[in-house]
């Protein structure tokens, strides 16, 4: 995948999953906000912080959450980038850290 094609599916996945967190912001205790071409989570209790930013020279998504990083490749069979190693898709694993975050069943991202 060339760089243009990278940041077409980068854009949409996270344009995407900006507007799933915005939807979920209701139903659990968290703030998103877009600041430099990334989504930053911010959580008051417990305090903490995760950060989604795509990275053009790799190719990947990252994400910075629960003290580790997450390196999300972009999947031509399911159209959207996953985690290689659990096959999780972006909404999906960020709805499972946001969870276990908060400790509860509190989001399902759609």
């Amino acid at each position: 995948m060339d760089e243009q094609d990278f940041r077409r599916h980068a854009d949409c996945s996270l344009e995407a999953l900006k507007r799933s967190l915005y939807d979920a912001e209701g139903e659990a205790n968290f703030e998103v906000e877009e600041n430099a071409g990334a989504l930053h989570i911010a959580f008051e209790d417990p305090p903490a912080k995760f950060v989604v930013s795509p990275n053009a020279p790799v190719r990947q998504i990252w994400i910075s959450a629960l003290s580790t990083s997450f390196k999300l490749d972009w999947s031509e069979p399911k159209q959207e980038f996953e985690l290689s190693k659990t096959g999780e898709t972006i909404k999906q694993l960020i709805g499972r850290l946001i969870n276990e975050q908060l400790g509860e069943e509190a989001v399902q991202l759609t």
